[in-house]
């Protein structure tokens, strides 16, 4: 029986994409998270404007923009944070930004 060798995700990491702490390593991993934080965001929206049971639609009439527009944003993709203001305010929801030391800002 022949005898297989095992990779593990992280020993994959560190041959293609440098070890931790090396530059192409640390810019992978910073846009990796810069993903997951959009996607979230898109995830917020989009539960809100379900419990408002609203389509896709509605809140782009709301907005101002198209349908497809609306599911890029709720997927995680197209979209700033003058968008996201007006997403949530669309919802007649407050949204606030915090900032590192406590300092919080109303997008609307």
């Amino acid at each position: 029986m022949a005898h297989l060798n095992y990779t593990t995700i992280e020993e994959l990491e560190d041959k293609f994409l440098g070890e931790i702490g090396t530059a192409r390593r640390d810019e992978f991993e910073s846009a990796v998270a810069s993903e997951i934080r959009t996607y979230h965001i898109g995830e917020a929206i989009k539960e809100a404007r379900k419990r408002k049971n609203m389509t896709q639609e509605d809140l782009g009439m709301l907005m101002g923009i198209k349908k497809a527009q609306i599911s890029r944003i709720e997927n995680g993709h197209s979209f700033n944070i003058s968008t996201i203001a007006r997403a949530f305010k669309a919802l007649g929801l407050h949204a606030n930004l915090e900032v590192e030391g406590g300092l919080k800002v109303a997008l609307w």
